[in-house]
């Protein structure tokens, strides 16, 4: 039997990192979360138990870009699939590719594939990691120790939902819709600030201060690891809770509205907090409409822009290093 992951539910604190996550799955949009924080802080565990919450969904069988059926007949001939009619579709579990940090760019977008050309004559694209996480996360662990120009993939894809590869006479272009989770340790390193400005959200986590939150980090990882089945079982239901909201979220979201109110405070918050640029402007909308969802309402309102700018707004805001120095 599959040892289950340790439960999304059953994390201790962490609340603002937890939220970044499911509005991140909620709305993909926001072109991923960065999550910074020293070792030991619950990263990797809240985003390999948040993919196992998430709400299956259809997916023609036997196809590298985990399409839709939608998707299917729209890209099949482009990407020279074979296709049935109708094709045939299962039930899926939404998937969770980790790209490792020694990762090249061909690893991540795709490439030629070598052995049909070699053995048919024939130019065929062998799918990358990008392809892998269509519909799903991808999990870039020490996000600060990639190569900058794979960082900027990354980015980009999860800003526009394709991908497009054109190299060795080849040119495809294929969905790439994720949800792009990148975490750090601050202590090996900093993103540049071109590409953290990029990731529509970033919290910062820390280690719990107060010892009875401690004490029941401890508890409750031991619990686990006795018996990760029956501590499964116990988070199940407040699992299945947590699933069924994000799933109803998902399926409101297009529906909620930001009136001119609302754009005209962002754009007074984003100016107030001196940020460059107006993506921060774009990402406080999309962040304060997924929160709107998240909490069940067609429209976003004052709260919403609160929370929304504690998650769009710090990594935004322009640093001045020097001030204070000799005053």
């Amino acid at each position: 039997m599959e040892r289950p992951v340790y439960p999304f539910t059953a994390i201790v604190g962490q609340d603002q990192m937890r939220l970044g996550l499911v509005l991140a799955v909620i709305c993909p949009e926001l072109s991923g979360i960065l999550i910074r924080g020293e070792k030991g802080t619950a990263k990797s565990t809240a985003v390999r138990g948040l993919a196992a919450l998430l709400p299956e969904r259809d997916e023609v069988i036997g196809n590298p870009y985990h399409l839709s059926p939608d998707e299917f007949a729209a890209y099949a001939d482009q990407l020279g699939l074979e296709s049935a009619a109708p094709p045939a579709v299962e039930r899926r579990r939404v998937q969770i590719v980790e790209l490792p940090v020694g990762a090249t760019e061909d690893r991540v977008t795709g490439s030629l594939d070598i052995q049909a050309a070699l053995r048919q004559g024939a130019r065929r694209f062998e799918p990358g990691l990008l392809a892998a996480a269509h519909r799903g996360i991808l999990y870039v662990d020490e996000v600060n120790l990639l190569d900058n120009h794979v960082v900027d993939l990354l980015l980009d894809s999860a800003a526009m939902g394709v991908s497009t590869v054109e190299r060795e006479g080849l040119s495809v272009t294929h969905p790439a819709r994720f949800s792009l989770v990148g975490t750090m340790n601050p202590e090996e390193g900093e993103l540049r600030p071109q590409l953290l400005d990029r990731f529509g959200l970033c919290v910062t986590v820390a280690g719990e201060t107060d010892p009875a939150a401690r004490v029941e980090v401890i508890r409750r990882r031991l619990a686990y690891e006795d018996d990760p089945v029956a501590f499964a079982a116990a988070w199940r239901e407040a699992g299945d809770e947590l699933a069924a909201r994000i799933d109803r979220a998902i399926g409101l979201l297009p529906e909620v509205r930001a009136g001119d109110d609302v754009l005209g405070r962002v754009a007074s918050i984003c100016i107030e907090a001196g940020v460059d640029g107006h993506r921060a402007d774009i990402m406080m909308v999309r962040a304060a409409r997924a929160l709107a969802a998240w909490d069940g309402r067609a429209r976003v309102g004052a709260d919403d822009l609160d929370r929304a700018g504690r998650l769009v707004l710090p990594h935004r805001m322009r640093r001045r290093p020097l001030e204070g120095i000799g005053s």
